[in-house]
């Protein structure tokens, strides 16, 4: 059964998403990386966080537990090679683009903070909270040349200097 899931998945995993055309591959394996390591650290701040009696410190611990899981399936689906749904997820992560992967990343780092606001909690969202920020990053885009920066510049100063001009002719 996984293996005609595992078939119908592979053409589409295996081309690049139009969205992160963009991103060089270095970036791309560094998003990954900081997923990886950011579900680690979740998972085991989690349990560290699971080991007491109050109760929205169990929650959070069993919501960082839940985040390294998800962020495993979506960065490193081979680490859930025995699920027969983690390739289906993780090629639908792949099609995500970077800003909707980076709010679904701070967004679930966030979580376990607002339930409960310790030390174990902070430290160990930071990692994964960073992999939103990277992704959030991507999205913004490669940053521009000088060259095209001065030649913009140098466009709105002509057109400044043309309004300028036509004001005063205007008034005499």
């Amino acid at each position: 059964m996984s293996g005609a899931g595992g078939a119908a998945v592979a053409p589409a995993s295996s081309a690049q998403p139009a969205p992160e055309a963009g991103m060089t591959w270095w970036y791309r394996w560094l998003c990954r990386l900081s997923g990886v390591l950011g579900a680690a650290s979740c998972a085991i701040s989690g349990l560290f966080n699971c080991i007491t009696i109050h109760p929205l410190n169990i929650a959070a611990g069993v919501w960082m537990v839940m985040n390294a899981s998800v962020l495993l399936l979506c960065e490193a689906p081979f680490c859930c090679q025995f699920m027969e749904f983690a390739n289906t997820v993780a090629a639908k992560a792949d099609r995500l683009r970077s800003w909707q992967k980076a709010i679904f990343y701070c967004g679930m780092a966030v979580v376990p903070i607002v339930l409960s606001l310790t030390l174990t909690t902070l430290l160990g969202n930071a990692i994964a909270f960073a992999t939103g920020v990277l992704y959030g990053l991507s999205a913004l885009g490669r940053k521009g040349d000088a060259i095209s920066y001065a030649r913009i510049q140098q466009q709105r100063q002509q057109a400044d200097e043309e309004k300028l001009t036509d004001a005063l002719e205007g008034e005499l």
